[in-house]
């Protein structure tokens, strides 16, 4: 996203739905992203209880099965390259995109305790990655971690290029983006203006879900019942 970053309100109320209702509502808002735009593969859920995270995108690949030299001025380089980039590459809070590019995607867990207390610091809020993540119990509190699976060590793991655009999950991501993730996945918002409508878009919904739950919910519901709740929704505006 180019335009200019949500309020810390804006941010606050997307944070109120999960992402199913965010999705819900973009298929009204950008009809035409409904098919793609989200997360399409099983992701684990480190902490299924924290509610849904709100944050623009850093993004970069990794890889962890190949001897590395972490010493190499090279090798330093890089990881204070990224620390920076995810510092400064974009407006606060971050969510980080990571994908992994190793031949088994999942071989070493680049989160752990340690980097995500460092990326909290920094203004991260939580990660969607297509690799595996360790430690969870001593994990940064209050940080989010959707991954492929848990893993025990890190082995070789680095990252290797930043911000740039990558797919995790099935969802490509692009620098900047704004990403909603809860324990069933994430979602690109594709604008400012779609994330300044969702709230309003996804109360009409679930105005209009409301009206078939209490309907099918009644004793005497029935195949006419239902019609009738049917057309009862459509009328809510």
């Amino acid at each position: 996203m180019s335009e200019a970053p949500l309020t810390q309100e804006e941010l606050d109320a997307l944070r109120r739905y999960d992402t199913p209702t965010v999705c819900n509502a973009l298929e009204l808002i950008v009809p035409e992203r409904r098919g793609y735009g989200y997360t399409v593969e099983q992701l684990f859920c480190a902490r299924p209880e924290l509610p849904p995270i709100v944050g623009y995108a850093r993004t970069g690949t990794t890889k962890s099965m190949e001897p590395y030299d972490f010493g190499s001025a090279d090798a330093k380089k890089q990881r204070t390259d990224w620390y920076e980039y995810v510092a400064t590459g974009g407006p606060t809070p971050s969510v980080v995109l990571l994908q992994d590019i190793d031949p088994i995607p999942v071989y070493g867990a680049f989160w752990g305790e340690v980097q995500s207390n460092v990326h909290k610091g920094l203004g991260c809020v939580g990660t969607v990655t297509s690799g595996s993540i360790r430690d969870i119990p001593d994990c940064a509190e209050g940080f989010q971690l959707l991954a492929k699976m848990e893993a025990p060590s890190h082995a070789y793991v680095h990252t290797v290029a930043m911000d740039v655009e990558v797919t995790v999950a099935g969802m490509t991501v692009k620098p900047g983006d704004l990403i909603h993730a809860d324990r069933q996945g994430a979602v690109v918002i594709p604008s400012a203006d779609a994330a300044r409508r969702i709230p309003e878009t996804a109360d009409l919904i679930s105005r209009r879900e409301a009206v078939l739950i209490k309907a099918s919910q009644q004793p005497d519901f029935d195949f006419d019942k239902l019609v009738k709740a049917i057309g009862d929704a459509a009328e809510i505006h």
